[in-house]
């Protein structure tokens, strides 16, 4: 990382606290993954951090943070509505500097719109927003997914070497604590899908039960009744069950023994 550029403390508003240097970015990023409560939140308040932080007098910068993890929705958090609408502009065109560094895994600078040629449609309508130049980061994950910090700057080459430079070491660091916020979010989502299933393996026996009671059959032939109520009427096991005990108790929730 380049001596020339510093880490500032943040202009105004409730982005993080004041910090004096590299340690603070590294402590701050920690205190966000512990206190969000979903990668969305750490998205929002670290894309928060990385414009106030790398912009400049004269040059202040918009940020957009792209995740795409397996099996989940892809997450796009900004800094601010400018950066919001540059990112979804450019996922309409399904083309430009962002997600083309997601894509490749590499580096995207955009250092003049107006004379780049690999994008005009978005680059024209990028330019027409203000926009004059543009600096797209991977930030390298061992979690199975892709993420991307997108920087838009209002002036040509807004970009100095320099910038790169803290912008590629500062993208190192938040990958970091985004690898560890998506192995929290991966466990958390582990913990609701098997608190999900036991619920529903809860309301589910307790059917088989009654129906064992009210037909006098074994518990394999009270299962083949609620599984073909369930063809039947093409809805999931799970609501047959629950209407079952419902029409029997009068109940709608279901607590179960699982403590989390």
């Amino acid at each position: 990382m380049s001596q020339d550029f510093d880490i500032r403390e943040p202009e105004s508003g409730n982005v993080g606290r004041a910090g004096a240097g590299l340690h603070e970015f590294v402590l701050h990023l920690q205190d966000l993954v512990l206190a969000s409560s979903d990668v969305r939140e750490f998205l929002t308040d670290t894309a928060a951090i990385f414009a106030t932080q790398l912009s400049q007098s004269g040059n202040r910068l918009s940020c957009g943070i792209t995740v795409v993890r397996q099996k989940r929705p892809v997450a796009v958090a900004s800094s601010d509505a400018l950066a919001r609408n540059l990112d979804e502009l450019q996922n309409s065109f399904g083309r430009g500097p962002c997600l083309t560094a997601l894509r490749t895994e590499s580096m995207v600078h955009v250092p003049d719109l107006d004379a780049d040629v690999r994008w005009p449609k978005y680059n024209q309508a990028a330019r027409q927003m203000g926009i004059g130049s543009i600096l797209a980061v991977p930030m390298h994950l061992h979690a199975p997914a892709q993420a991307v910090i997108n920087l838009y700057s209002p002036n040509t080459d807004g970009f100095p070497h320099h910038g790169i430079d803290a912008t590629v070491g500062l993208a190192g660091i938040a990958a970091k604590a985004l690898d560890l916020a998506l192995n929290i979010a991966q466990l958390r989502d582990a913990r609701d899908d098997l608190a999900a299933a036991l619920k529903s393996r809860t309301v589910i026996d307790t059917a088989i039960g009654a129906i064992m009671a009210q037909n006098r059959c074994n518990r394999d032939a009270a299962f083949e009744i609620l599984v073909k109520a369930s063809s039947y009427r093409n809805i999931k096991l799970k609501e047959v069950a629950a209407g079952i005990i419902s029409g029997i108790g009068g109940e709608r929730e279901f607590p179960t023994t699982y403590d989390e």
